[in-house]
Order: C-alpha cells, then structure tokens, then sequence
C-alpha cells in the first residue's frame, strides 16, 4: 500500500489488473472512474485580475485543469499596458476554457472572482465568440453562473460552493452533493449535535443501534498501510447500507473532503438523537481514569 508503478497503456488497449484481494470500495472506485455518466458536470473559473484557476469538479473530486498566470502592469495616465496586459490574460483564460472544458458534457461553468473581473471577463469572453464566430461557447452562454469569490486561488471554490445562491443554481449536478451534505452535518453538530457524530468509535457505536442515516467518508481511510484498519472501514460502509443507511464517499482530492479528513475522515447523521454516545465514552473515560490509578496504588 503506497507503493505504484508507472505503465503507459495506449487508448482503447486492453488490459487485465489482479490483486489478491478485491474489496467492496476498490470495485466502487473502479466502476466510478469507468463510468461515463458519473464525469464532471461542472466546471469552475475562480480569478482575480492575472491569477485563474480552471477546476473540473466531478462528484466526489476537483481536478484543476489548469492555472493561468499574467503579470499585469499598474494603471498608469496615457499609458495603454495596462489594458493589453488584461486583454491578454482574459485571452489566455478564453483559450484554457476552450481546451479543458466539454461543454457536451458540463450543466454548468461558475464563473468567480473579487470586484467585477468576472463580469468583465464575461463580456469578453462573449464578444470575443460572437467576433470569431464560436458556435459553441455562444449555444452554451446560458451555463456561466457568475459568483462572487475571495480571490483566484483554489481554495476560494470552497466558498463559492457553499454559496446558497450558487448551489440553487447548479443543485442538479452531482458535484454539489458532498457540500451539500457536510453542510448539513456542521449545521446539525451545532444545533442538534445529538445526531451528529464524528470519530469511528462513535459512528460504530452508532450504526450498533442501526440509526445512521448518512454516513460520511473519506476514501483516504481505505488507503491506509493497516490491512485491519481497511477493513474496518469497509465493514462499517457494508454494515450502514445492510441497514438501509446511505454511504456517502468523499474524496480526499476534494475540498468538501479535505474538510472532513481534518475531523477524522469519518462522520454520520443519524435518523434518531442517541446522547447514550456521548455518556458511553465519559464512562469509558471514567474506567480508564480509575484502572490506572489503581495501577499507580499498586506501583
């Protein structure tokens, strides 16, 4: 676990991959990559003037496609840098688009930046297709979602995402769902955390009781270098759904992701309040506490 190789395969050449060992979220994982339908169907532009990120954002990761980067000079009294350095930069951000994104297959672009770069990048943009005669950029005009974003760096998609104005907008692609979700679970840890758990003993307790109604997990815990620590994983994924729970899987290559990892990797919404989970690891706690006193007693 860890380890890889490098092979080039050629398009279209088959190929025959063995392990000893084919669990249930390896499979997963390889029907999800293999599957067309499941592929991005958003795609993403935060900027700022001479910074833009390109992300394609598939349903459980977000893949930048490319970085464009401009020196743009300072505005300065009858001097026309400035202007070119722009129009050149929204020219290398136009030709990005065109190259990374397939508009067949994407509902919708945001389009996000500080101030009004975005606006002005739009009208660009859209004079520019109308002047070269860009059949395609021009039938999808209605797909650019313009948001606001703290910056052109990736990180800035996070916010965008978790816009209420942006998820109404793009609520029927699949690559909102992982926010959406994580969303809910904060909001539930503050207002009824009784039915929000995070941690493994916790979410094991949990399904023990049948009550986890959305379990949610990073697939960076089915990498990890303990083979029993795997399957502990995969055990608990198959458990939850036996008792008609929803497994959602979070992709630690996505920022929705990321969020959960630093809170374990692991978490659930449960279909009933269980405050036993808190008490049962006081008591826990508590006989801890008193075997190792009575150990320093005997010390």
């Amino acid at each position: 676990m860890g380890a890889y190789h490098t092979l080039d395969l050629e398009m279209n050449q088959k190929f025959t991959l063995t392990k000893q060992c084919w669990d249930l979220m390896s499979l997963e994982r390889i029907d999800l990559a293999c599957n067309i339908s499941k592929t991005a169907e958003l795609g993403a532009v935060v900027m700022e003037l001479g910074l833009a990120h390109l992300c394609l954002i598939k349903s459980h990761m977000t893949v930048i496609k490319a970085r464009v980067e401009t020196n743009i000079a300072k505005k300065r009294t009858g001097s026309s840098a400035h202007g070119k350095c722009v129009s050149k930069f929204y020219e290398n951000v136009m030709q990005a688009i065109k190259r990374h994104f397939d508009f067949s297959l994407l509902k919708c672009v945001i389009l996000a930046s500080p101030g009004f770069v975005k606006e002005d990048f739009h009208k660009f943009l859209m004079e520019q297709a109308v002047r070269q005669d860009d059949k395609i950029l021009l039938e999808n005009k209605s797909k650019f979602i313009l948001c606001h974003s703290s910056s052109g760096h990736k990180h800035a998609l996070d916010e965008v995402l978790n816009d209420a104005a942006v998820l109404s907008q793009v609520a029927d692609t699949n690559a909102v769902e992982d926010v959406k979700c994580l969303d809910t679970f904060f909001k539930m840890l503050h207002e009824d955390q009784d039915r929000a758990y995070y941690g493994y003993k916790h979410i094991l307790k949990a399904d023990e009781h049948m009550a986890i109604e959305t379990l949610m997990i990073t697939d960076e815990l089915f990498r990890s270098q303990d083979i029993k620590t795997r399957k502990n994983y995969i055990d608990l994924v198959e458990s939850v759904r036996d008792h008609g729970g929803n497994v959602q899987l979070f992709s630690s290559m996505h920022i929705s992701g990321e969020k959960l990892g630093q809170i374990s990797g692991v978490a659930a919404i449960l279909r009933y309040p269980l405050p036993e989970l808190d008490d049962s690891e006081n008591d826990s706690e508590d006989e801890e506490k008193t075997t190792l006193d009575n150990d320093n007693l005997q010390g």
